[in-house]
């Protein structure tokens, strides 16, 4: 099917590209996303102190009703109304919405949104933090759980409670500060080619599989060093095997995983839906319905699968800038993004889940997306305080 170049959603953070080739097998432009890594404590097993439920939020068939508008927050004394103001909206490079949901906040609050730019979700996180308290703009979007404990520890956010919180479950609240709100989450998964299984062995089913020598030479992984992904997996490991992540990855490299820098270069490299021989990668939940959007010819069923015993959790915050130079416009545009109209126009846009129970999911992704029940997680903090030393380590393990 012909068709005008799409921008193809890709990891949050991560830079896009333009999709308008065709691909092997009858596929597929495909997009994956994800938003952001998360929190409980790494044990031998899944860890069960903060373990991110999916009750409450947006499932398959979700057809909650709601009438949420959005009201722009009385000023506080000595600050002036909002109304007719401009609120300058930080961002990463792969933030992506609808023009006419922007333009119903402006419609609804009088406010204009500006939006900036600022490369992946690292760059992004590391120039608000050096500019706490004296910001490039009035509202962040796009930490995640990788990022959020260094964005809390410099300062970089002013305390809001939005009403809005009212429509999500607890469990995506991770400051009690309430200095971030939860926007989005996703989760990153195996994904693996359904027609590459359709003998012996079978599909994947759990991490353990993975180092079965039955599965030998499949896998395609990215970088931790480089890749949101790819350090997610990793995380996913951790929490699972707690001290024991190390003999796992020893176990991959020597059932023949592949290593690449990226997403982009695992999936249309190494991965069979872009041409290559691996038939397993780390991708996200939201590849299958992605694969159905994308593809040329058109296809009504995903040619992948999901591994949901293998996902790590990650959630994506917005939060107002401490010392935003438009306060209020920056809580209305929060409050906004937990109302159905920005909520609904996620899931099409940056291939995320809303957090909200007052969302409904897209036809295709009720069809076709996949949410685990009880994905890995580590704590924010953890992940902060270790990344170097575990990144460093698995360097150490798998590449040398």
């Amino acid at each position: 099917m012909d068709h005008q170049p799409l921008q193809t959603p890709i990891q949050p953070g991560a830079p896009r590209r333009t999709v308008g080739r065709r691909i092997r097998a009858a596929t597929i432009a495909v997009a994956a996303v994800a938003v952001a890594v998360l929190a409980a404590a790494c044990s031998g097993d899944r860890a069960t102190d903060e373990i991110v439920s999916t009750e409450g939020a947006p499932t398959a068939g979700s057809e909650t009703e709601s009438t949420t508008a959005v009201t722009t927050p009385a000023p506080a004394e000595g600050e002036s109304d909002p109304s007719g103001t401009t609120v300058t909206l930080l961002t990463h490079d792969s933030f992506a919405l609808s023009p006419e949901t922007l333009e119903a906040f402006t419609a609804e609050t009088g406010i204009e949104v500006e939006q900036l730019a600022s490369g992946d979700a690292g760059a992004l996180v590391a120039q608000a933090c050096l500019t706490a308290g004296e910001p490039l703009g009035d509202v962040l979007f796009g930490i995640d759980n990788t990022f959020l404990q260094r964005g809390l520890d410099c300062g970089m956010f002013e305390p809001y409670t939005s009403p809005g919180l009212a429509d999500v479950p607890d469990h995506f609240e991770l400051d009690p500060e309430h200095r971030v709100t939860p926007v989005d989450f996703g989760d990153v998964c195996l994904n693996y080619w359904i027609d590459a299984f359709d003998g012996s062995p079978p599909p994947p089913a759990s991490l353990d599989d993975l180092t079965d020598p039955a599965y030998a030479g499949m896998l395609v992984v990215q970088s931790p060093e480089t890749s949101s992904p790819g350090l997610a997996f990793l995380l996913a490991t951790i929490a699972h095997y707690g001290d024991g992540w190390e003999e796992y990855w020893a176990a991959l490299r020597d059932n023949g995983v592949a290593v690449t820098a990226g997403w982009e270069d695992a999936y249309w490299g190494e991965f069979i839906a872009g041409g290559g021989e691996r038939p397993i990668v780390v991708s996200y939940a939201s590849s299958p319905p992605a694969e159905v959007i994308f593809a040329d010819p058109p296809v009504d069923e995903p040619p992948t699968g999901v591994v949901t015993a293998s996902c790590y959790r990650q959630i994506e915050f917005a939060g107002v800038l401490a010392g935003a130079g438009n306060p209020g416009g920056a809580q209305a545009l929060i409050d906004f993004m937990l109302t159905p109209t920005f909520q609904n126009d996620v899931p099409l846009n940056m291939f995320v889940f809303p957090v909200a129970t007052t969302a409904t999911l897209p036809d295709v992704f009720v069809a076709h997306a996949e949410i685990a029940d009880d994905p890995f997680m580590v704590d924010p903090a953890e992940v902060e305080a270790q990344r170097n030393a575990w990144t460093d380590r698995w360097v150490e393990i798998v590449l040398r």
